[in-house]
């Protein structure tokens, strides 16, 4: 399966130097914005190794949220 993944890239100096949002389609979209270039470059290293602490965070969050469910689904008797 492959995953698509809309990169843009804006000059913005209002806007943050990195998002991820949602795209139009529900997709990833990443957005850098060229007017924190230099940020960007200083601190690529850091940025390109977030993946795995990034998974690890939205895990964490999602077993919390799935422990909650299960919590409500035995409060009301249902299995």
């Amino acid at each position: 399966m492959e995953v698509k993944v809309d990169f843009r890239i804006v000059n913005d100096e209002e806007m943050p130097p990195l998002m991820i949002t949602p795209n139009d389609r529900d997709e990833v979209k990443v957005v850098l914005n060229a007017a924190h270039r230099t940020w960007l470059v200083l601190n690529r290293k850091t940025i390109g190794g977030l993946g795995e602490p990034v998974f690890d965070k939205i895990d964490f969050l999602l077993q919390a949220w799935l422990e909650e469910q299960r919590a409500y689904e035995k409060s009301d008797g249902e299995y």
